[in-house]
């Protein structure tokens, strides 16, 4: 109902698992990492196990780690655990394809055909990898039967590599004495964390972009709201902003504040919250009698007192030092966006394009402002959205839209440290803090890159060749992302894919194995031509 209102081709929050809007966090990455490091270790590991809060995303990254499997792994995955040893390794035998027959019914002889599958796979030189999903649902005596499983072994490595995944109620569970053997076997632990604030707003800022949004409708105090109700859970994420939107569609609200989050949350939370709200008069009734208390206390020497403003003018900070990208010279000090002046769209890609050296006839102003793929033979330009991290690991200047006062002012990113960003804004250049930039920033974002003209409107995929797949297996190999053959055929095979992946992981991108146009610039910002934002400002 409220897509056309805010300008979405479809609905950003839907907790059906779409690959489309995976969004990776540093703490998932980590995890897959892990889950890839067991499996890696072929049949010489033990037990991997993977614990989080229910809806941070466990079952998701069983499914990105499905996809990045090599050809080798053969998989038996479990997805209701709650089985007796018998119909576990039933399970196990028809997920991998075992002619299990009259043997169905005893144990024995379902252990010896799984022996048998695991020796011939042995000998071929593929691994067998068992993913048992909720794993905290298992009986002692189902974990113990797995347990049994990791005996099957030659004499110099194991048969079977065994990852649970579970929330943590496993981790104490395989704390018990009774399960100490296979709490011995456990080789990588990893527990995966809700998001922080600042991933929560990466989090929106993907999934509304995925969803088509040109601009980001939540304030900032929405999104701490937000984070602080769900707790960093994706899954309440997408619940409470899902119904945040609905009621700002009904409201009529193009900005979504913290009262419609707080009302959504009421709405789809359990009582936990509603007992907060009952209670909350009589904390705003306390909390207005300290500050009485306070401002009568203080009134005697309120009138001596110099104005925060005036205080803050006193002592201004030192202007920055150090060059900057190409022909940007030395900021002014910090300051505030309200007080800059006010930067037009010409003049900001303007200025992108003589950071790139563009001559006019290589394109032109009107062209670039329309961002189409491609501006020119070898000159291309994306439209996307993110955050300020997402940026930085661009490492590229990019064009942003702000909106200061209800007006929008267009400036130039041109560089980012850990407390400042550098924009060129209406013929200057200025530093302002992250939270004044996050407050102004609407999350789109404009960028240049220069790549072979071939490569115009393509998308590579495995099984293509010629020489868009030359060039991304050069750049693969030059930025370390894969080993290849330099002299091996132009075709994007399996070590391809697999070296796209782990770019795409690298750059926070969806590790599809595909490039498309994101993905093209992640490749194309390997090599170190053109402008490149600064990361040190002082």
């Amino acid at each position: 109902m409220y897509l056309d209102f805010y300008g979405l081709r479809e609905a950003p929050f839907s907790i059906t698992p779409d690959p489309r809007f995976v969004f990776l966090s540093e703490r998932h990455r980590d995890a897959l990492a892990h889950l890839l490091y067991g499996i890696g270790q072929g049949g010489g590991g033990g037990f991997v196990q993977l614990t989080g809060e229910v809806g941070t995303g466990k079952t998701t990254l069983c499914r990105l780690l499905l996809e990045q499997l090599p050809e080798n792994v053969r998989v038996a995955l479990v997805l209701n655990p709650r089985l007796t040893p018998l119909e576990l390794l039933q399970s196990i035998a028809e997920e991998l394809g075992i002619d299990i027959g009259d043997r169905r019914d005893s144990l024995k002889r379902l252990v010896d055909a799984l022996n048998g599958y695991l020796i011939d796979a042995y000998a071929k030189g593929l691994r067998v990898v068992l993913i048992v999903d909720e794993a905290q649902n298992l009986s002692f005596d189902a974990l113990e039967q797995i347990r049994l499983l990791t005996n099957l072994e030659t004499a110099t490595q194991k048969l079977l590599q065994i990852i649970l995944l579970g929330q943590p109620e496993l981790r104490a569970m395989v704390a018990q004495p009774e399960l100490r053997q296979l709490a011995q076997r456990i080789t990588a632990r990893y527990h995966l964390l809700p998001l922080d604030v600042e991933e929560t707003e990466a989090y929106l800022r993907h999934r509304l972009g995925v969803a088509g949004s040109a601009r980001f409708p939540f304030s900032r105090l929405a999104v701490r709201r937000l984070h602080q109700y769900s707790g960093g859970v994706p899954r309440l994420i997408n619940t409470i902003a899902d119904r945040a939107l609905m009621a700002g569609y009904a409201k009529e609200q193009a900005q979504i504040g913290e009262h419609l989050v707080e009302r959504a949350a009421a709405e789809v939370l359990a009582s936990p919250l509603r007992r907060w709200r009952v209670a909350r008069p009589a904390w705003v009734a306390l909390a207005l009698l300290l500050l009485a208390t306070l401002a009568i206390w203080a009134w005697p020497s309120s009138r001596t007192m110099q104005p925060v403003e005036d205080a803050a003018t006193d002592t201004p900070m030192p202007a920055p030092a150090g060059a900057e990208i190409e022909t940007d010279s030395n900021p002014a000090p910090p300051i505030r966006l309200t007080d800059a002046g006010e930067g037009t769209q010409e003049s900001a890609f303007r200025r992108l394009l003589a950071l790139w050296k563009l001559r006019a006839s290589q394109a032109d102003v009107a062209s670039a402002m329309r961002c189409p793929a491609t501006i020119s033979p070898g000159v291309f330009c994306l439209r996307g959205s993110g955050n300020l991290a997402k940026l930085r690991a661009l490492g590229k200047p990019v064009v942003l839209r702000l909106r200061v006062e209800s007006r929008d002012a267009w400036a130039v990113l041109i560089g980012a440290d850990g407390a400042h960003v550098r924009l060129g804004l209406d013929g200057n250049t200025l530093d302002v803090a992250h939270d004044e930039f996050e407050q102004h920033w609407l999350g789109e974002y404009f960028v240049l890159w220069r790549a072979p003209a071939f490569l115009s409107g393509t998308t590579l995929r495995r099984g293509d060749t010629g020489p868009g797949v030359e060039w991304l297996r050069r750049l693969l190999l030059d930025g370390g992302y894969a080993v290849l053959d330099p002299d091996g055929p132009a075709l994007f095979d399996a070590q391809v894919e697999a070296g796209v992946r782990t770019l795409q992981n690298a750059t926070g991108l969806v590790p599809d194995g595909i490039v498309g146009p994101e993905t093209m610039l992640a490749v194309a910002g390997i090599d170190k031509g053109g402008p490149r934002l600064r990361r040190r400002l002082n």
